[in-house]
């Protein structure tokens, strides 16, 4: 009996390493992101006296800026999304070419940050709107950019921001829910 007791400790401490070492190695987990919760998409006529009209999002707030220099400038600002869209309304006085030349250049001053741009065409003959939507893909401080004429007397431009860091995986919710938007203003946008 006393030589069983000795024993004793040594059963323990096998017993213990056996059960301690049955455990899976552990590994590092990837970041994670915080979850995005995004209102469902409705959307209301434009409330300004613009000589343009669209559809604008019910979550958004149309906000004009005084007097910018030429033209008009506008935000179209989405508190849920801590996003805005920059807007500016130039008159067509000759100067088409050098308007979209800018807005082009404008697109292509992100092109260190991003990965690809591609661009999108959108043309409707009723409604004499003309325009070019791109998609800045990567990690770029403007994901989205578009500008739209009538190729004779106006011209409207925008650019997406997030007021955040840009991190393309962890907004990704928020940019998908403003390239809904945006395509929206696209499509329903009208001259008066």
């Amino acid at each position: 009996m006393c030589t069983m007791r000795r024993y004793i400790p040594i059963i323990v401490l096998f017993l213990s390493i056996a059960f301690c070492g049955c455990r899976k190695a552990s590994y590092p987990r990837p970041y994670g992101y915080c979850r995005i919760v995004l209102p469902k998409a409705e959307y209301m006529p434009l409330p300004a006296k613009e000589p343009y009209t669209f559809d604008i999002s019910r979550h958004a707030l149309w906000l004009p800026i005084p007097n910018k220099g030429d033209g008009e400038w506008m935000n179209i600002h989405y508190d849920v999304l801590n996003a805005d869209i920059h807007c500016s309304y130039m008159p067509v006085k000759g100067n088409l070419r050098e308007l979209t030349d800018d807005a082009v250049q404008f697109v292509y001053k992100h092109v260190t940050q991003a990965s690809s741009i591609p661009e999108r065409e959108f043309v409707n003959e009723e409604a004499k709107v003309y325009g070019v939507f791109f998609t800045l893909e990567g990690n770029t401080a403007s994901p989205y950019q578009f500008f739209l004429t009538d190729s004779t007397e106006h011209f409207f431009r925008g650019a997406a921001y997030c007021n955040c860091r840009p991190n393309a995986d962890s907004l990704r919710p928020v940019l998908d829910y403003l390239e809904q938007d945006i395509i929206h203003l696209i499509e329903t946008f009208r001259w008066k």
